[in-house]
């Protein structure tokens, strides 16, 4: 199955999204910011990734933006996974390359749809 990068500094919402994915089969790497999440990114080599946006260090627009215009990056898929429900915050994670946007708290169905959508399944 594929590898998925889950960043989030919220331990719960953290672990909710690994046990979501690892239940697909899926690996899963993990990062609590996004420094983190664009270093592993380009380390680990992920086949999509689930970003938060309110983070500290580097927010989930700015990890997104960095990891989608790095040439070493730039083919894996961001999925943003926020609070953020507003439709300038969707519009504005687009701008950034995010291939998804999926407000928390993720319905289960919903982020799984997206997952097999973004890695052709």
């Amino acid at each position: 199955m594929a590898k998925i990068l889950v960043v989030d500094d919220s331990p719960t919402q953290l672990a909710n999204m690994v046990r979501i994915c690892e239940a697909q089969g899926h690996q899963t790497v993990t990062a609590t910011n996004g420094m983190q999440g664009v270093e592993l990114a380009r380390s680990e080599r992920p086949d999509l990734i689930l970003m938060d946006v309110v983070m500290p260090e580097l927010n989930g627009f700015q990890a997104t933006r960095k990891i989608t215009r790095d040439p070493e990056t730039q083919h894996i898929p961001v999925v943003l996974v926020t609070t953020k429900d507003q439709d300038t915050d969707k519009v504005w994670g687009e701008r950034q390359g995010a291939a998804g946007y999926i407000v928390k708290p993720p319905q289960e169905s919903e982020l799984v749809a997206k997952i097999r959508e973004l890695l052709g399944a």
